[in-house]
């Protein structure tokens, strides 16, 4: 298995910190965005997110350039968290870890959730599970809830997609579940990837042999399209048609049919 973590000094690199954000967990939320992910998948809509180390974004529409990533403390973010903890109390919001991939940079993100609980604000993250099983537990202590995402449940379909297996993925999913950990598993619904109702059988086989009770689907958009021109990347799926929410009616009817609840984040 490739190398999970990176080991963080006394600042974590940081691509974002969104405000007054409601589509990342319960309430008001600031979502701090962790550059850095050790998965290449194909269909990644934040490209930038991708490297653990600061690069340049150049928009030829504005002629501007950018450097993606600034190093920041502990500290340093939280004092942009603080300033909208009134705004968490009065919505039950809170902040999101988010990325890139948040374990990642595993040490520098329990530095900051510790700080997070200790100020007395609700915590979750969006993760792939892609972290040592140690790690991942630790990580998981801090967490009042998780956006937890299982793209595939074949290893090989999975590393052909992303770059690498699920096998940890799946592990540290089952011990969330058994940790009655709160949290939503999603499937970003990929064409080419992920998208028949054979897959959709099998996902179903899987959440209930390890526990999963609800799932969320997430239609392939092309929203991130724009980044990997201006990072001069070519985007594998170019040409792949969007989904809609209709589109999945029957996915997550197969889904269904194995007891799991299903929903469809459609847009």
């Amino acid at each position: 298995m490739p190398t999970i973590t990176t080991k963080t000094p006394v600042k974590g690199l940081i691509f974002n910190i969104q405000k007054f954000s409601i589509n990342d967990g319960p309430g008001i939320r600031t979502v701090v965005f962790f550059k850095g992910c050790p998965l290449r998948c194909k269909w990644c809509s934040n490209p930038e997110s991708q490297s653990g180390e600061q690069e340049s974004m150049y928009d030829e529409q504005t002629a501007k350039q950018t450097i993606v990533g600034d190093y920041m403390t502990v500290d340093d973010i939280m004092k942009v968290i603080l300033q909208d903890k009134d705004f968490y109390e009065e919505s039950g919001g809170g902040v999101t870890f988010s990325g890139g991939e948040v374990l990642f940079q595993a040490s520098f993100a329990i530095e900051l959730a510790k700080a997070v609980k200790a100020a007395g604000i609700n915590l979750a993250c969006e993760t792939t599970g892609y972290a040592r099983p140690k790690v991942f537990n630790e990580f998981m202590s801090y967490m009042d809830f998780m956006y937890y995402d299982c793209k595939q449940w074949d290893p090989a379909q999975h590393r052909i997609g992303t770059g690498a297996d699920n096998g940890v993925i799946l592990r540290n999913l089952a011990t969330a579940v058994q940790a009655h950990q709160k949290m939503m598993v999603r499937i970003p619904v990929i064409p080419g990837f992920n998208y028949t109702l054979n897959d959709a059988d099998h996902f179903g086989q899987l959440f209930n042999q390890i526990g999963v009770t609800e799932v969320e689907l997430l239609p392939f958009h092309q929203f991130g399209l724009k980044k990997y021109q201006d990072l001069g990347r070519k985007y594998a799926l170019v040409n792949v048609k969007q989904l809609q929410a209709d589109d999945l009616i029957d996915y997550a009817e197969h889904i269904r049919a194995h007891g799991v609840k299903v929903r469809v984040n459609g847009w």
